[in-house]
């Protein structure tokens, strides 16, 4: 068995809106009630998995799920009275940022050396609640081959489950057991703690890992007053390197040393809060970044555009290029449609590490998939959504029309 990591990105779904539904996602909720551009984002998230397969990468794909979710409103007994959030919830194409799909663990960190997958049940914010069905019917169709995987349902709606956004591996090898870290938030703050920790030990049970191996972290209370929603907001592994902002954790050190106890050789790549404020990380998703190893084994961190634009950043990563440390590049990609909704690079992809020809080869990109499904976006996609538009009979026929063409085109009409 050929283990490797594979990133599966989601294609941003022709009902991409900025209705900002997401409490404590600055982005979303500033940019509340702007045109959003369906076309353009999709366009811009497919060439950033092209980037990722010129430097030699396995890159994988989810496709949008089904919008406006008519069950979904149906279940709510949607009227004329009811509030719009809600029925812009319906609309929502947050499934593109696959972090939050589920919580992986590969086949060498498992009691039965399969590779698990958890389905996140993302119950904190309503407009993504109704995600995981769908998102579940997903997973169990690529990840079928029962041999290599197993897919769970989500962790019951008691205890908030974000997925791997708030999950890290950290290992010399991706084939080799790794330690897997599951950070989470305590509640009674300013802006909801999205993942619980009751959460992630029930996904450590239900994977099988072993106690020795795995390890439970707080996220620093004020990097979720400032707007870190998820982990992957304020920190990134890859694996035997930690890429961090000074105030991602509660306990910065005490997190270090345990990480650095299981998982000798990690490195620490820690960004002090006096050159990159946490306002400067938040604002430019410099932790919300792909931080990969391609086959020339140099690792390279995959930025927005956003971390070019700010002075403070900027100036720290190349400070950091200029140094001796484990980080030897920076790819810069434009995904400002999904910035702007509060998601960057890391958002946008689920990590799995497995061989990639266990996978169901339709949801695995090559340059001839890239390219036809870059001519169904440009046909079909809406080039833009005023949040007005929301709820118009006629956008939402152009938007399943649009991601039944996409399905038929790749053969996954078992979605539709």
């Amino acid at each position: 068995m050929s283990l490797q990591e594979i990133n599966f990105d989601g294609i941003v779904g022709p009902s991409h809106n900025y209705a900002g539904l997401s409490l404590g996602n600055l982005a979303a909720t500033r940019n509340a009630g702007a045109t959003a551009y369906p076309r353009a984002a999709a366009l811009q998230g497919i060439a950033k998995m092209k980037a990722n397969m010129a430097m030699g990468l396995a890159q994988g794909f989810f496709v949008p799920l089904p919008r406006p979710n008519r069950g979904w409103l149906e279940a709510l007994a949607t009227d004329e009275s009811t509030d719009p959030a809600l029925k812009a919830g319906a609309w929502s194409a947050s499934s593109m940022w696959t972090a939050n799909a589920a919580t992986v663990s590969p086949a060498p960190d498992t009691a039965d050396g399969k590779c698990h997958l958890t389905v996140a049940n993302l119950v904190t914010m309503p407009h993504r609640s109704h995600e995981w069905p769908d998102t579940l019917s997903q997973l169990r169709l690529a990840f079928a081959d029962s041999a290599h995987f197993t897919v769970h349902d989500p962790v019951p709606p008691c205890f908030g489950d974000e997925g791997a956004a708030n999950h890290m591996r950290f290992v010399s090898g991706h084939d080799e057991p790794g330690l897997e870290v599951f950070v989470y938030g305590r509640p009674g703050g300013r802006f909801p703690a999205r993942q619980h920790e009751q959460a992630s030990r029930i996904v450590t049970r239900r994977h099988g890992l072993d106690p020795a191996r795995m390890l439970f972290v707080e996220q620093a209370p004020e990097a979720i007053e400032a707007g870190a929603f998820h982990n992957d907001v304020v920190a990134v592994a890859n694996q035997n390197v930690l890429f961090v902002h000074q105030h991602a954790f509660a306990d910065p050190k005490g997190t270090y040393d345990a990480i650095r106890a299981r998982c000798p050789g990690a490195q620490v790549v820690e960004v002090p809060s006096d050159r990159v404020s946490l306002e400067d990380a938040i604002t430019s998703y410099l932790f919300n970044a792909q931080l990969l190893t391609p086959p020339s084994g140099e690792m390279t961190l995959v930025v927005p555009e956003e971390c070019r634009d700010n002075s403070n950043v900027w100036s720290w990563l190349q400070d950091m290029l200029a140094g001796n440390g484990p980080i030897r590049h920076v790819n810069v990609v434009d995904v400002r449609q999904s910035m702007a909704n509060g998601g960057g690079p890391a958002c946008l992809r689920l990590r799995v590490v497995a061989d990639p020809a266990k996978v169901d080869q339709r949801f695995m990109l090559d340059d001839a998939k890239a390219e036809r499904m870059e001519a169904v976006v440009g046909e079909f996609w809406p080039e833009s959504i005023d949040p007005a538009q929301v709820g118009s009979e006629a956008l939402a026929d152009q938007i399943r029309t649009a991601r039944a063409e996409l399905l038929e085109i790749l053969g996954i009409t078992e979605l539709a």
